[in-house]
């Protein structure tokens, strides 16, 4: 008699694996908007509500009013629209932050094949071991490096970032905070001329009929990898 093997079963279909699981996608269109909120709150108050322009305007535009303002009281309102706007860029911040460790605690739970750090590892070695198609693999493992830089940034902004929100806790260390919001601000710029090239990259391969559909592939999850 013919023995009878076991059926085995698994609990998702192929068709059900996604590219990009739910949450790295929740993860990454709310960090694209808290990163755009932080750096909309740092323009506004580089432009529209810097120091003495906008001191000026609201003295002219009061006296205009019929109210009597000093210059002292108008620079009090300035910086008073500014502190405001630096509030919503704190608490953006700690949106920020919590991202982060979102990120972190989502990779750990990710499926083997949508961890960040082990399909880096897969594209090195088929840079290294393999000669076919070797400048796909090599322009793969510079977008893994590039979006390495980024997460590293990202710690970055966020540890300089709280130490400047908590800056009167740590007053021990107040010798060190130009330093800090010098570093703060550095990577600022650095995340916003990666901002840049991601888009830039984004729309060249969306022109490529074998990359298309990346940003579909950021919505609904892309095509299976197994």
């Amino acid at each position: 008699m013919k023995p009878i093997e076991p059926v085995r079963k698994t609990s998702l279909s192929v068709n059900e694996v996604k590219k990009y699981s739910p949450s790295l996608r929740l993860w990454h269109w709310a960090n694209a908007i808290v990163i755009s909120g932080s750096l909309i709150t740092v323009l506004i108050n580089s432009t529209i509500t810097k120091g003495r322009p906008t001191a000026a305007l609201i003295k002219n535009e009061l006296q205009k009013a019929g109210a009597q303002v000093t210059a002292d009281q108008a620079r009090a309102a300035s910086h008073a629209l500014s502190d405001s706007v630096w509030d919503i860029h704190v608490y953006l911040g700690y949106m920020l932050a919590a991202l982060l460790l979102f990120r972190l605690v989502i990779e750990y739970f990710q499926l083997a094949d949508q961890k960040f750090i082990r399909s880096a590892k897969i594209i090195y070695t088929q840079f290294k071991t393999t000669k076919a198609k070797r400048e796909q693999a090599r322009n793969a493992l510079l977008v893994k490096l590039i979006y390495a830089v980024f997460y590293l940034l990202l710690i970055i902004m966020v540890i300089t970032g709280l130490f400047l929100a908590f800056e009167d806790a740590l007053a021990a260390y107040k010798s060190i905070r130009h330093s800090i919001k010098q570093v703060h601000g550095f990577c600022m710029y650095l995340i916003l001329a990666f901002i840049i090239v991601h888009l830039a990259g984004v729309f060249l391969a969306e022109r490529k009929e074998e990359s298309a559909g990346i940003v579909s592939d950021m919505i609904n999850g892309g095509k299976n990898q197994l």
